[in-house]
Order: structure tokens, then C-alpha cells, then sequence
């Protein structure tokens, strides 16, 4: 991807040819789980089918030329695989998909059907898996909505691999009921296990108008500190298998970093179709709701943004971007230079939020 106006701090990238990421939401799940916040309903063919025809409506108001392809959720593997087809053939037809592109979906382990539709998957063109296992540990995935055991995720994993997917992603979810650092190694032993190249690792954040923050006082979570010393186990153990750190939450062997996710933090154009899609195209921010009306959200790729989103990135931003003096942050060890650049360590990004309200 080609980044060089990016890492000059060029405040509107420019959208050259296949240097844009294009989002489509599939709002359907089979259940919700009682964390999430994220926009869903339950899977209806007939409804689905009218909201994919929605979608190609809209992709017809835009022309672009784009390098990775998203299908995020919801639970894009509860939908009928010949559906995901239908997006992705009028996503091809409307608009430059480059060849080698990027082009992912998500998926419950527990999906029916899955291993059939992986085959329907791989056929299709779709490259990059995203797994939602976020735990090894039965009570800790149970407690979560996630009924999917370790065997399943191995045969999913599996019958990715032989039909010619080898990037799969498994999502871990820290900070989580029940979660101790001895339930947490039997998760990582399992990841190693796998061997999969990717890993996004999530702490878990209790959301307003979900089950868990009504039951939050009765669920038996670990304390902030217990969570910080989780997710710092974690970084090191999956350093260790050379799942090398490259954001806040994601970590990667090398060459398998996701390139979609990758245009977030770096403000690339990227292009959001669907319910609650948001977008970031032509220097402007903008974003559907649940009923596909697009509303716009101003100017984007400011400083600010600059600032907030490249420090998700391990490897920083420019530390001339920043005004104030960082000398507290890195004699903390919450910060550290490398050459030019500034970035956060991991014990850093556990109090992110707070230092970036300071440093903006």
C-alpha cells in the first residue's frame, strides 16, 4: 500500500489506485452475546436478502478502486454463503478490485454450516478468515455467549487451510468472567497450538445498554489490575511465538498484519456500506445508521486524528507532530523513542486513553 503522503502526515490521503478499503456491514447473528453493542439482528433470509440489494444500490453511488474487502458484523458466517456472493460479485463488477486483494470475513466457529461455507468462500475469492473464539476455556466462553468448543475452531481452521486460506485470525477477549492468568495460558497454549498468523486481543469493555452492564456488579471479572497484568501475559506470549505486536489490539507473524485494518490508523480512504458503516472518503467522515440513511460527520485526517489513531500503531507517529513534552511519559515507561518516531510501550497503552486526552 502505497503510504509515503501518510507517514508525511499528508492530512487527506489522496485515492490512488488500490490504496482504499472497502467495508461492507452484515448486521446478522444467529444470538446476541451479552457483550456486545454492536449493531445486529437476528438472521432472516427474506430480510437479508432485501438488505443485500440496499447495499448494491448504495455501491452504485460510489466508484472507487480498492485493495482490501471487509465483511464485518454482526456474523457475516450466519448469513447464506450465496448471499456474501452476491455482495462481493457487485462489489466487483462496481468497483476496481485489485488482484491479491485483501478480501476478509468474519465468522462464529459455532456458525451452522461453516466448513461448507468456507468451501463456498474460498471459492468466491475470500482469502482472510477472522474467527471469533475469543477463549480456549469452556466456562470463560459460555459465560461470553460463545458456545463454539476448541475442536470446532481446529476444524474450521483446518478446512480453511485446505481449501487454500491460510490467514486466519482468531479473536481473544481479555478481562473477561471467570478469566485467570492459569485460564488465560490454556488459552495461549491453544493459540500456539493453532498456529494461526493472527491474533486480535481484546479487553473486554462493558457497554452501555448491553446484559453485561446490567449484571455487571454480579459478574466475576478480574479487577483493573488483574486485566492490565492479562493483557501484558498475553503480549509476551504471543511475542514469544512471534505473533510480533503492530496495535493496540492486534498482533501478527510477519507479512499477515491486516492490511484493512491497517488503513484505519494510517488514515487511508476507506469506503462503509451498511447499517452503522462509517466512512472515510474524499477527506470526509461519514457514516450510515440502522435504517441506511447516510449522515455526514466533517472533515477527517486532521492532527488530532493524526495523533489519536497512528499512536494505536506500535510503531507510532512522527514525534514533531506532538507539541507537549513527552520526557514524563518515557522516563514512566508508558512511552519510548525510536529514531524519529514516538510510540507507546505496552504498559502504555493500558492508560492510552487517559495520555492521548493529555497530549491533544
Amino acid at each position: 500500500m502505497n503510504n509515503e503522503k501518510l507517514r508525511a502526515g499528508h492530512p487527506h490521503p489522496i485515492n490512488n489506485n488500490f490504496n482504499s478499503g472497502l467495508y461492507i456491514h452484515i448486521p446478522y447473528c444467529k444470538n446476541k452475546c451479552p457483550y456486545c453493542a454492536f449493531y445486529s439482528k437476528k438472521y432472516c433470509r427474506k430480510e437479508a436478502e432485501a438488505y443485500a440489494e440496499k447495499l448494491i444500490d448504495e455501491m452504485h453511488k460510489y466508484s472507487g478502486s480498492f485493495d482490501t474487502v471487509y465483511f464485518g458484523g454482526g456474523t457475516p458466517s450466519a448469513v447464506d454463503a450465496e448471499l456474501i456472493e452476491r455482495l462481493l460479485t457487485a462489489a466487483k463488477e462496481r468497483f476496481e478490485i485489485a488482484d491479491g486483494a485483501e478480501i476478509t470475513i468474519e465468522c462464529n466457529p459455532s456458525s451452522e454450516g461453516l466448513e461448507d461455507k468456507i468451501a463456498q468462500y474460498a471459492a468466491m475469492g475470500i482469502n482472510r478468515i477472522s474467527l471469533g473464539m475469543q477463549s480456549a476455556v469452556k466456562a470463560e466462553r459460555l459465560a461470553l455467549g460463545r458456545t463454539a468448543d476448541k475442536e470446532q475452531v481446529l476444524r474450521i481452521i483446518e478446512t480453511a487451510r485446505k481449501k487454500g486460506i491460510e490467514n486466519v485470525s482468531l479473536d481473544l477477549m481479555l478481562g473477561t468472567p471467570k478469566q485467570t492468568a492459569e485460564s488465560l495460558d490454556e488459552t495461549l497454549d491453544f493459540i500456539e497450538q493453532t498456529g494461526v498468523p493472527h491474533i486480535s486481543a481484546y479487553i473486554l469493555s462493558i457497554e452501555e445498554g448491553t446484559p453485561f452492564e446490567r449484571l455487571q456488579n454480579k459478574l466475576p471479572l478480574p479487577d483493573e489490575e488483574q486485566t492490565a497484568q492479562l493483557y501484558l501475559k498475553a503480549v509476551g506470549r504471543l511475542e514469544a511465538m512471534g505473533l510480533k505486536q503492530y496495535e493496540v489490539s492486534n498482533f501478527a507473524k510477519e507479512g499477515f498484519e491486516s492490511r484493512h485494518n491497517n488503513k484505519y490508523w494510517l488514515l487511508a480512504p476507506y469506503l462503509g456500506l451498511g447499517a452503522t458503516a462509517h466512512s472515510f472518503w474524499n477527506g470526509r467522515r461519514f457514516y450510515y445508521d440502522e435504517a441506511l440513511n447516510k449522515t455526514d460527520d466533517g472533515e477527517g485526517g486532521t492532527k488530532e486524528e493524526q495523533i489519536m489513531l497512528g499512536l494505536r500503531l506500535k510503531k507510532g507517529i512522527k514525534k514533531a507532530l506532538i507539541e507537549k513534552d513527552l520526557t514524563p511519559y518515557i522516563e514512566a515507561g508508558l512511552m519510548e523513542e525510536n529514531g524519529e518516531n514516538i510510540s507507546f510501550t505496552p504498559k502504555g497503552f493500558l492508560v492510552s486513553n487517559t495520555v492521548l486526552a493529555e497530549l491533544i
